[in-house]
Parts: structure tokens; sequence; C-alpha cells
């Protein structure tokens, strides 16, 4: 396998696909350039397909499978041979910093190792666009006939005149409806106030204070009846058994200075 024989299967992928995957080396991408214009404007460019290329691998097995098909071997053997020769290529760009791909481009290193591509100017990869060629606007110079005819239907504008415009008539305005007045709904009965019932508060008549005078007397008297009953009975004590009474009122020395 050789970069001759690379370049082609790359570019008969790319023709019916938007993406084809180097193993270990990255990925060509197409890309869909709608027209523009150039110079200042003056020129349309045709439509076309734009190949580039990025490091981030896909997951297809185009290269493959178009390896295999091509040279009868199984798909083992097309990848192996096939990821043997891309590694090696890999390191040959490393250090050469360009490998040519024959009908495509260069896929370039920088200095740090980053790949990158430029496609060839006239790369045709886009088959609806066969046959789309740039349109030069400055190429197209008006002919006496074409200038005559612009100049007449420009007169031919300004001299008519305008139609007069009828404005249509506004619409008799309908007759108002009468108004009808809501009636009043009757007030409502007043409810009648019932008052609340006044309750009487007993009175407490003060106690009088002729039942207080009573009882202090009725205490004082059961006292002196006490005392007299109390006199009585030391009286008939001291007669009875005045030894005995003497005894309670007197201690002994006192009995002993008595009864001498």
């Amino acid at each position: 396998m050789d970069i001759d024989l690379l370049a082609k299967m790359v570019k008969e992928v790319v023709m019916d696909h938007d993406s084809v995957t180097l193993p270990g080396v990255g990925c060509f991408v197409t890309e869909l350039v709608p027209a523009t214009f150039a110079d200042r404007g003056y020129t349309i460019m045709p439509p076309y397909r734009r190949l580039y290329f990025t490091p981030k691998q896909g997951d297809d097995t185009l290269l493959v499978d178009l390896y295999a098909k091509a040279n009868s071997v199984p798909k083992a053997d097309a990848n192996r041979i096939l990821t043997d020769f891309l590694t090696e290529m890999k390191e040959v760009l490393k250090v050469k910093k360009t490998i040519v791909f024959p009908g495509l481009g260069r896929l370039r290193a920088t200095r740090e190792n980053h790949f990158f591509f430029v496609a060839d100017e006239d790369l045709d990869i886009y088959p609806s666009g066969f046959g789309l060629d740039p349109i030069s606007l400055k190429t197209h110079e008006e002919t006496k006939e074409e200038v005559e005819q612009a100049v007449s239907s420009l007169a031919e504008m300004l001299e008519a005149k305008p139609e007069p415009v009828v404005e249509p008539e506004p619409d008799p305005a309908p007759d108002p409806e009468p108004v009808v007045e809501p009636e009043p709904d009757p007030a409502p009965d007043p409810e009648p106030v019932v008052e609340p019932e006044t309750v009487a508060e007993p009175v407490v008549e003060p106690k009088k204070k002729g039942k207080a005078g009573k009882l202090i007397l009725r205490i004082l008297l059961i006292l002196l009846i006490v005392l007299a009953v109390f006199a009585i009975a030391l009286a008939v004590l001291g007669r009875l058994a005045p030894e005995w009474l003497d005894s309670f009122l007197y201690s002994p020395e006192e009995l002993e200075i008595l009864h001498k």
C-alpha cells in the first residue's frame, strides 16, 4: 500500500459520504459551502464541498471495507494492513511535516505536531455542482434596444395618470337601542331590635352593728361568771382544805414561815 492508493480511496469515499476515518490519525470531513459573492460583489461563486481534516476519530470502517472489497481480503487483514501503513505515515508526517495526497491536497503538521489539511484549489468532490461556473456581473453589457425599451417603459410610467380613488360611503349609524334602567330592589324590612334584659344585682344589706355588740356582752358575761365560780371554788377550798390549797399557792419554804 502507498500514499497514492490511500488518496484515491479517500477521494472515492468522500464523494458519497460526509466523512472518512483514518484509524490512529484522524478523520477527513466534507462541508457544503453555499454560493457566495466575490470580486466586490461583481462575481457569484457557485456552491461547492470543502474538505478538511480533524484529529478526532470517527467510528466508521469505510476505508477498511473498501480496501477489503477491492483486494478480496478479509476485513481483519485489511484493517491490519491499513493500520500499519497509517502508523508509519504518522511518524513520517511528524518528521517531514508535509505529506502530499495526490488529487486531494497536503496533510501538514505544526511544530507541536498538530495535523491540518490544505486542499488543492481545483479539488472537485461535489458531483451535484458539475457544470456550475462563476458568474461575473461585469461581462453583461446592455444593447441599444434594451436601453430604449427601458427608457420607454419609464416614460409610460410617468405619463400614466393615476386612477381616482373612490372612498366607500360610510354605513349609516344604527339607531341606538333604548336603555332600560333596572328597577331598584325593594328595601328590606328593618329587623326588630331586641333590647338586652337587665338582670338586677342582689342588694347586700349591711350587717347590723347591734349583733356585734350583743356578742361582746355575752362573752364578757361568760367570763365574769367563770371568774365568780373560780373565786367561790377557792373560798370553799380555803375553808374545807386550807392546807391542800396552800400547797398550791405557796412554796415549802413559805409554808414553814406561815405555820411558825
